[in-house]
């Protein structure tokens, strides 16, 4: 009797470990696991540098340096770019204040120094490529939640860490203009609501693009993405590569207001 109690005991113990284990992928809604990303911790007020690395389909590669600043206005955020190197884009800048609510677009402006230009960034513009890159100018802010829906797919794995498959459509004709995707696959790691892992499917051109987080570190605490790949292909050949590397990312930075400004973009590095 007693040996058959044990029996039973360690049963029922393996049935709760098993709900717990699997109690993430029940607890949430795909609306859920979305606010739960844009509710995660990325920090504040930061600094890094970045190498962009742009890749043909030949493989030839074009290397650039620049410099990234990121100030939290509320829940706001505005971003400043400036390329160092090489020389063809030096002194190029770019920003960006990015409205969290959603309630206006958010505001985006290119710096072309051998034009002595800044361009302010359309909306009907925003999901062209951002420099050459296969990231388009959409791609650099954070998506507005109320703006897409959601379905949950499944569960599966990205790089031994267990992740849910979301996928986001576009509200509306506006939101699928701007962002230029028809719907979106994103890969959400459980433990840490990042989204580590995307496929777009490009609404021109019977494309597809293939996001990747290669490599994932903690920073101060803060879960940061400081490789990022992507990719864009046809009939399942690729067309251009972007890799974007970080390095010396610091955050709670004291950084001027001034530098989130048209007139200090114009400026340069």
């Amino acid at each position: 009797m007693n040996r058959m109690r044990s029996a039973l005991l360690l049963v029922a113990a393996a049935g709760a470990a098993l709900c717990a284990g699997g109690a993430s992928a029940a607890e949430f809604t795909a609306r859920e696991i979305m606010e739960k990303v844009d509710a995660r911790d990325d920090g504040d007020n930061s600094t890094a540098t970045l190498e962009m690395i742009l890749i043909d389909k030949r493989g030839d590669e074009r290397v650039r340096r620049v410099d990234r600043s990121t100030k939290d206005k509320g829940r706001d955020t505005q971003n400043v770019l400036f390329f160092l190197a090489p020389a063809d884009v030096r002194g190029t800048g770019f920003l960006t204040y990015d409205y969290y609510s959603g309630e206006r677009d958010d505001d985006q402006w290119l710096y072309l120094p051998e034009l002595r230009k800044t361009k302010r960034i359309a909306s009907s513009d925003k999901s062209g490529s951002f420099m050459g890159t296969d990231f388009s100018y959409a791609d650099m802010t954070r998506r507005v939640l109320d703006e897409w829906t959601y379905t949950l797919l499944k569960q599966d794995e990205v790089r031994g860490e267990k992740v849910w498959l979301i996928e986001a459509m576009p509200r509306d004709n506006e939101v699928r203009d701007r962002y230029g995707y028809d719907k979106s696959i994103v890969f959400v790691r459980q433990d840490i609501f990042m989204v580590v892992r995307a496929v777009h499917w490009v609404r021109d051109g019977a494309r597809l693009k293939y996001f990747d987080m290669k490599r994932l570190e903690q920073i101060d605490g803060i879960w940061f993405g400081t490789e990022l790949d992507m990719k864009t292909t046809k009939g399942g050949q690729t067309l251009h590569r972007t890799v974007m590397r970080f390095s010396d990312v610091k955050f709670n930075q004291n950084i001027d207001e001034e530098m989130f400004t048209v007139r200090r973009l114009e400026k340069g590095p």
